[in-house]
């Protein structure tokens, strides 16, 4: 969206008719004309359109952590061919009791169950963790171990949670003999599937799962048996149904969550849209009797984290190259541009930006088949907003935040109008209230998420999370192409 400061060419319109619209009426009061051209030429809004670019100078910027708040979570360990070295994704997951689900219950009636031990107790037939996978990178054919911990204690909202999150480190597991420890081996691409079958999954419309068993004797923290981790949770609901109130007292007296950690196996990272837990078993109604299942899912709507584990050092190699800058997802390397707003405000001060744009090249992989992708979105935030913007859930203004979609046909990004943004450093500048970095932004490749409606307005921006990668054209050295900011001016004659 271009911003015009100052006024629109629609005003100017007005002004200019009416000026006219004043001077025929003079005419017909008075005979003489000598004074109607300079009515129209002394108009207070001429101006003139001046154009200039400037260079810019770009550089990269390893990230350490970033905000872990995405839709979804990732798990696996996957080399990264530009570093060498290996990302390793594991998650933490709570399950959901929506408030409003107190009018419809977890399960039937208690007497109407039917699956009973010998001492007519409630139990679960069957209980497990599935895990749907919504995507994944690397060789789907590759074996990978996962390993699901059972949480003590849950993981607290009120937090803001980074990349860096460690359960273990932070002693949220569940330490003692009779904690649940499920090692499962899986594959992300299910060869028991026919190919047509595999095609939905593909398409997301049929997604491979992982299910870990949850059917062995489970102990509870105080001590009490069941005969597998549902019938825990199927006789905590009749004992205590305040504890499924909701989320919040499920968690922090029924079941604090699992953790998900990438144990074994190489080749791979998967997304993963939904975790759930399955309860089977059968109840009684009309005189028959019937299959049900309980499940309770972990989404975004719940506590869940994604902690990532790289070589940082081996980041840090790659950020200092200088004949390009790099974009590497997930916490990876942004790209820092350092904006010449004074070359830019030089000789300027009292004409106004209508546009500065710029677009950022980027250079084509040369990498194998495991090439991660580049990016679909990118944002440009100034540098001192890193962290605030995405702990407060902000989103883009275009004020001061702006977003580019990748481009695949020319292979660009490209930023129309920056201008409120050279305009308000500028000022800043002026007013003495700057730091160090006052004309710097970064390039920050984000997941977009809108609400699908005509008007398709952004409702969350969030640190893009999948393994994604990319070069832009720039760099200290670089041999290429200038990066170059083009600004339009509307310069005001006044005098």
């Amino acid at each position: 969206m271009i911003r015009i400061i100052g006024l629109s060419s629609f005003v100017r319109t007005k002004v200019v008719l009416s000026i006219m619209a004043i001077a025929l009426l003079s005419i017909g009061c008075d005979d003489t004309t000598d004074t109607l051209g300079s009515s129209l030429t002394n108009s207070v809004d001429k101006f003139d359109v001046l154009t200039d670019t400037f260079d810019v100078k770009t550089s990269s910027y390893a990230v350490g952590a970033v905000v872990s708040r995405s839709p979804y979570t990732y798990v696996g360990h996957i080399v990264d061919p530009e570093t060498g070295t290996y990302v390793t994704g594991s998650y933490t997951t709570q399950f959901a009791i929506l408030e409003k689900m107190n009018d419809v219950s977890l399960f039937p009636e208690k007497d109407s169950i039917s699956s009973l031990d010998k001492d007519r107790n409630i139990v679960a037939d069957s209980c497990h963790l599935k895990i749907y996978l919504n995507n994944s990178v690397g060789d789907s054919l590759n074996p990978m171990r996962i390993t699901a911990y059972e949480l003590a204690k849950p993981v607290e909202e009120g937090r803001i949670y980074y990349t860096n999150f460690d359960p273990e480190q932070e002693g949220l597991l569940r330490t003692d003999a009779n904690a649940i420890r499920k090692n499962k081996i899986y594959t992300p691409l299910d060869l028991n599937l026919s190919d047509s079958l595999r095609q939905l999954v593909i398409n997301k419309t049929n997604m491979q799962s992982i299910t870990i068993p949850l059917n062995d004797e489970y102990v509870a923290q105080d001590g009490t048996a069941y005969k597998n981790y549902g019938t825990y949770l199927m006789r905590m609901f009749f004992e205590h149904p305040e504890y499924y109130k909701n989320s919040y007292q499920f968690a922090h007296n029924v079941c604090p969550g699992f953790y998900i950690k990438s144990t074994d196996g190489k080749g791979v990272m998967s997304e993963v849209y939904l975790t759930e837990l399955h309860i089977y078993y059968r109840y009684l109604s009309e005189d028959s009797i019937y299959d049900a299942l309980t499940y309770l899912s972990g989404t975004e709507e719940v506590m869940q984290t994604t902690t990532f584990k790289n070589d940082q050092s081996k980041i840090d190699v790659l950020a200092d190259s200088t004949t390009c800058t790099y974009l590497k997802t997930p916490a990876g390397i942004f790209t820092e541009v350092e904006l010449p707003i004074e070359d830019i405000m030089n000789g300027h001060m009292r004409d106004s930006l209508s546009s500065a744009r710029i677009v950022f090249q980027s250079i084509n992989n040369q990498m194998d088949d495991n090439t991660f992708g580049e990016p679909t979105y990118l944002l440009m935030l100034p540098k001192d907003s890193l962290q605030s913007f995405f702990e407060n859930k902000d989103t883009p203004d275009s004020e001061k935040s702006f977003l580019a979609t990748y481009n695949s046909s020319y292979n660009t990004y490209t930023y129309n109008n920056i201008s409120s943004l050279v305009t308000a450093m500028y000022q800043s500048k002026l007013t003495g209230n700057t730091s160090a970095d006052w004309n710097k932004v970064l390039l920050i490749p984000v997941m977009v998420e809108t609400n699908g409606s005509t008007s398709n307005s952004i409702t969350r921006v969030a640190h893009e999370m999948a393994l994604k990668s990319t070069r832009l054209v720039g760099g200290i050295n670089n041999s290429r192409n200038a990066i170059r900011i083009s600004i339009i001016y509307n310069k005001f004659l006044h005098d």
